[in-house]
C-alpha cells in the first residue's frame, strides 16, 4: 500500500519539529552577534534559509508552499533591500553605530535567508518539470 501522504517517514517528520526550531533561534542569534564577533548577515541568513529548506525537504513541498504566501515574501526582500542600501548609505557618510551595524545584519540575512530559498525552489521545480519531459 501507498502512503498518499508528500515528504518524508514520521520519523524525520518528528525531529524536523524538534529541530527546526533551534536551527531558526541559532540564525537568528548568529545574525544579531555578527556586528561584535565572527557570523553577522550572510552566515545568519544562510542558516535560517537551511531551516525553511530543511521544512520542505521533511513536509515535501506541497504541505509547505500552501503555507507560504509570496507577496509577502517579496515585500519582506524588498524592504530588507531599502533597509540595506539605506544603512551602507549611512555608513558611507561616516554616520556609523551598533543600532546601524545590527539593523545591516538583519536586513543582509533577510536578503540572503530569501534569495537562497527562492534558488531552492527554482531547483526544485525546475527538476520537476524536467522529469515531466
Amino acid at each position: 500500500m501507498k502512503n498518499k501522504e508528500s515528504g518524508m517517514t514520521l520519523i524525520v517528520k518528528m525531529i524536523t519539529r524538534l529541530t527546526v526550531g533551534l536551527i531558526l533561534i541559532y540564525g537568528i542569534y548568529i545574525v544579531l552577534r555578527g556586528h561584535t564577533s565572527p557570523g553577522g548577515g550572510f552566515a545568519g541568513g544562510v542558516i535560517v534559509a537551511l531551516s525553511f529548506i530543511h521544512l520542505i525537504l521533511a513536509f515535501g513541498k506541497e504541505h509547505i508552499l500552501a503555507k507560504i504566501d509570496e507577496n509577502k515574501g517579496i515585500l519582506a526582500a524588498s524592504l530588507a533591500a531599502v533597509v540595506f542600501l539605506t544603512t551602507a548609505a549611512y555608513g558611507f557618510g561616516g554616520r556609523h553605530s551598533p543600532a546601524l551595524a545590527i539593523l545591516y545584519d538583519i536586513a543582509l540575512a533577510v536578503m540572503v535567508g530569501v534569495g537562497l530559498f527562492l534558488v531552492f525552489l527554482v531547483l526544485v521545480f525546475s527538476t520537476e518539470e524536467r522529469a515531466k519531459v
